[in-house]
């Protein structure tokens, strides 16, 4: 999940190599053997039949997108460094398309669907006439990203938002969403479901958040609560002995292991409990959370926890999923 670089975490494009490199079709192979499904336009509507069926009795849904960096940054006076943050993701989810989304579906103890296990959505997207921060196409085209496949064959963003409205993964009370460190993944999920760019105030964004997301988990916020885990996705994964499946770096490997830390965590952190009033509706990194049962919280970020700002010459975005 590309996003603004962060003090002394900006690792090259090349980082990816081990999770596959540059043999797309052996991607392939693995996503699809791994349980991964691809999903273009071509079988969209398809797979959303299954996908309707499968949350019903799968209701935790993991999330991850894969977007193309970080191309400008806000100009002003900000309220806080939180209020920075939220202000350098609206313009940048404003400027720029999604290029890959994943979802991966899990019961409420964490096992997920006998064959596909998650869907890998592969939007449109145009390296000649789309933005993007070329060090970010760099390492997911090293990851396996097929962006000539993606121009030709990808998904019309306003089509899956259509099918996703009326899928019941949104807009439902029953389902709750995994994320880690995920301002950036809602950001995009609300530029597709509403067809608009992001609220000017932050505090507008989150009142969306709550009627399409109704109960989100944000493991790099429950993290505050978990002695010694520290790091982006693949190195927390690493702590709590999780193996990754699939490609790093691609949507729905990266949604596959959210889903995983978050089951595990919650049992070696939690005693699987985790009290909504305390952590549900909170994204790491920003300032503000929506109204969990007529109460409102607010976690403001504190300047070592931010993310640095990035400009368009520099901007190196890192997946905080895993590297950072």
């Amino acid at each position: 999940m590309p996003a603004p670089s962060t003090a002394g975490s900006s690792p090259s494009a090349n980082s990816a190599g081990s999770a596959g490199g540059g043999n797309t079709n052996g991607l392939v192979v693995c996503n699809e053997a791994c349980g991964i499904r691809d999903v273009w336009a071509s079988n969209l509507e398809d797979e959303f039949r299954t996908i309707i069926r499968v949350v019903q009795k799968y209701n935790y849904v993991a999330m991850d997108t894969e977007f193309p960096g970080v191309v400008a940054r806000p100009i002003g006076e900000f309220r806080s460094t939180a209020d920075y943050q939220y202000q350098l993701l609206r313009c940048n989810v404003d400027l720029l398309k999604i290029i890959q989304l994943g979802l991966t579906f899990l019961d409420e103890h964490g096992n997920t669907p006998p064959n596909y296990s998650t869907w890998q959505f592969n939007f449109k997207f145009s390296l000649t006439e789309d933005m993007y921060a070329q060090d970010s196409i760099d390492l997911l085209t090293n990851s396996g990203i097929q962006f000539k496949k993606h121009d030709e064959e990808g998904i019309n963003p306003y089509e899956f938002a259509q099918l996703l409205m009326t899928s019941g993964v949104v807009l439902s009370d029953n389902v709750k969403w995994l994320s880690f460190h995920s301002g950036y993944d809602f950001g995009y999920m609300l530029k597709l479901l509403t067809d608009q760019n992001l609220p000017v105030d932050e505090s507008e964004f989150f009142e969306l958040l709550r009627i399409y997301f109704p109960a989100i988990y944000d493991v790099k916020y429950l993290m505050k609560s978990c002695k010694n885990l520290k790091g982006g996705l693949q190195e927390v994964a690493e702590q709590l002995e999780l193996e990754r499946i699939g490609p790093q770096h691609q949507a729905g490997s990266d949604s596959l292991l959210t889903g995983a830390a978050f089951f595990k965590m919650r049992e070696m952190f939690f005693e699987d409990n985790i009290d909504d009033a305390k952590y549900c509706g909170h994204l790491y990194g920003l300032g503000t959370s929506y109204v969990m049962n007529g109460n409102s919280y607010h976690d403001e970020a504190t300047p070592n926890n931010v993310a640095l700002p990035a400009t368009a010459a520099q901007s190196t975005p890192t997946s905080t999923n895993s590297a950072s």
